[in-house]
């Protein structure tokens, strides 16, 4: 059941933050100074932008917290099944080896080799290389003018 968690976690997670990231793309720089306000003024808007601003990062860092956490958790259990595989693959790969090693046949007489003709001319003559035929001379044509 975790594994179902995970799964459907991390595609809501990833979709939270960039819905974060683009509010604070949108929310833009620092609130300018408005020169008709007072300097108190300008500073509580500031002041209030910042804040937002504040509470939008507090929230993506937390939201990359468990985004990294689900992410660590789905690499644990990858790394789980691929240890399970590898034994079943293990464990497979030992019972075809078994099951292929041939039956002991019983031992049945070699058969015996056919007699040869004996030998009437001994080895101690060595070999000569075949001659070979002498080569003819290609026709010319006659050179024409």
């Amino acid at each position: 059941m975790t594994e179902i968690k995970i799964s459907n976690n991390i595609p809501s997670l990833r979709k939270e933050i960039e819905e974060i990231q683009s509010e604070l793309t949108n929310m833009g720089d620092i609130v300018s100074n408005i020169p008709e306000l007072i300097t108190s003024s300008n500073l509580l808007r500031t002041n209030e932008s910042l804040v937002k601003s504040d509470q939008k990062k507090t929230h993506l860092i937390s939201l990359y917290a468990q985004y990294a956490s689900s992410m660590e958790a789905m690499l644990s259990s990858v790394f789980e099944i691929q240890h399970e595989l590898t034994g079943i693959l293990q464990e497979q790969s030992s019972l075809i080896t078994s099951s292929s090693k041939p039956k002991s046949k019983p031992k049945s007489k070699p058969k015996s080799k056919p007699k040869s003709k004996p030998k009437s001319k001994p080895k101690s003559k060595p070999k000569s290389k075949p001659k070979s035929k002498p080569k003819s001379k290609p026709k010319s044509k006659p050179k024409s003018k």
